[in-house]
């Protein structure tokens, strides 16, 4: 399958039949259901709604395509073209748009594109209002606007910048610490909008900047999510040109991952670990992640005289847990940063900037910095099963057995250790559960996660 609809927004391969890709037809479907949940929630109201996209293959297609159904809803559109996911995050609120649609599949490859729905506080939707755009594009309810009351289209192609000035704008932002510090930054951009916006950044900071896959094509140099396996190159111009570190993004910047001065990964972990630290050196208070983020997040904040608190998988659930606690910084272990004195979203534009004022300030090189943290290893394993299998009873069977340790069900089901944790959550769209687990060695992370997909295999004999 692959056109997958979910609260979060619409995903899908370019291509193919309707109804089972992302095809024009299914994109003025959906963009249609969120102008009316928009319209529901604004009864009377001109609409304004921000429209950007990252540089795939398909963005200028898709954004035609939306931009267009949306004046044809009535809406006006304040199109930022080319611009990051945090990019138009921000753009909604600074502009008091009514809402925002990011044109980008993230990590995907280069087949793939996406419908990302933002509210007016520049934040993706509630699980409800994302079930209601969904019921909405199945409700055969699509009427648009009469002739005297089709949309306007504002452009304002200069968003980059603004956002830019923004990040630089921050109090624990330290221009001039950076700059004194004469770093030298490899950038690999994956040829998508970070190309134009990393580099930008960095040179108002005063970095020297050495680019590769820079040119905003959407040709992806190579698989586009930013993990060790898909970064061999950045690690071996890192270490040629002698440079401080390396920064990679994926295809809409939301996502952020460090390489040290040695070539070596900083741990797509630790991205969030380290930008927290220095973020609690200033502002103590308490921090957010998900389930299946690092353990060193907790252990970082304590040390630091705060308190953490993990939320449910998922961006809006890690800012909704930040809400309720006034977490001062937060975010997911994929190199995602939440910085509320920013905006509630995964921004890999504050993520540099702070982390690069961290590093000037301490004085110390990247694997230095690394080397101050827990040390700790993620394994992530699936175990397929048959259809007829009940897969939230083999969750609950596995609780079951671990009532004798902290277990936590408000997402799957995870088990805390002394030494490390194993999670163990559903997949949405097939018979999967997928295993993350971690511990203070790799191997110890294999075993618990084997011992939890052994008995997975024992409760599946039973029946």
């Amino acid at each position: 399958m692959t056109l997958i609809k979910s609260i979060s927004g619409i995903r899908g391969t370019i291509g193919g039949g309707v109804g089972d890709n992302l095809t024009p037809i299914d994109t003025v479907k959906f963009t249609t259901a969120f102008a009316k949940l928009l319209a529901e929630y604004n009864p009377g109201k001109r609409l304004r709604v921000v429209v950007g996209r990252d540089a795939r293959l398909s963005g200028e297609m898709v954004e035609n395509l939306v931009v267009g159904t949306l004046l044809g809803c009535g809406v006006d559109v304040i199109n930022v073209g080319l611009c990051t996911t945090p990019g138009v995050e921000v753009a909604v609120v600074a502009k008091g748009a009514d809402g925002g649609i990011i044109l980008t599949a993230s990590h995907n490859p280069k087949q793939w594109n996406a419908l990302k729905l933002l509210g007016s506080a520049g934040e993706f939707l509630s699980d409800a209002e994302g079930k209601r755009v969904l019921a909405l594009a199945e409700s055969n309810d699509l009427t648009y606007a009469p002739i005297d009351e089709i949309g306007v289209v504002e452009e304002c192609s200069d968003f980059n910048d603004e956002h830019i000035d923004k990040v630089l704008a921050l109090d624990l932002v330290d221009v001039e610490a950076v700059h004194k510090a004469g770093f030298k930054v490899v950038v690999d951009a994956v040829n998508s909008v970070g190309g134009v916006v990393i580099p930008r950044l960095l040179e108002r900071m005063g970095v020297e900047v050495v680019k590769i896959n820079c040119e905003p094509t959407g040709q992806f140099a190579h698989n586009p999510e930013p993990i060790p396996e898909n970064l061999t190159e950045i690690s071996e111009v890192v270490h040629a040109e002698g440079a401080d570190l390396g920064v990679v993004v994926d295809p809409d910047v939301d996502r952020l991952a460090l390489v040290q001065e040695t070539g070596e990964m900083f741990g797509e972990e630790y991205t969030l670990v380290a930008v927290a630290d220095y973020v609690l050196s200033h502002t103590p208070g308490s921090t957010v992640s998900n389930l299946s983020s690092s353990r060193a997040l907790r252990d970082v904040t304590v040390a630091r005289g705060g308190s953490y608190e993990a939320a449910a998988v998922g961006e809006v659930n890690v800012v909704t847990k930040m809400k309720a606690t006034g977490a001062v910084i937060g975010g997911e272990g994929n190199g995602g940063v939440i910085y509320p004195a920013s905006h509630y979203g995964r921004d890999a534009l504050v993520g540099v900037a702070l982390l690069l004022t961290h590093l000037a300030k301490s004085g110390k090189k990247m694997s230095e910095l690394r080397a101050e943290y827990p040390e700790y290893y993620i394994s992530k394993n699936k175990i397929e099963l048959t259809p007829e299998i009940d897969v939230d009873k083999v969750l609950w069977e596995i609780l079951n057995r671990y009532t004798d340790y902290n277990v936590t069900d408000i997402d799957g089901v995870k088990v805390d250790f002394e030494d490390g944790w194993v999670h163990l959550r559903k997949s949405n769209t097939e018979p999967i559960i997928r295993i993350y687990s971690e511990a203070h060695t790799l191997e110890d992370a294999n075993k618990m996660a084997q011992g939890i997909i052994n008995e997975i295999k024992d409760i599946c004999n039973l029946w």
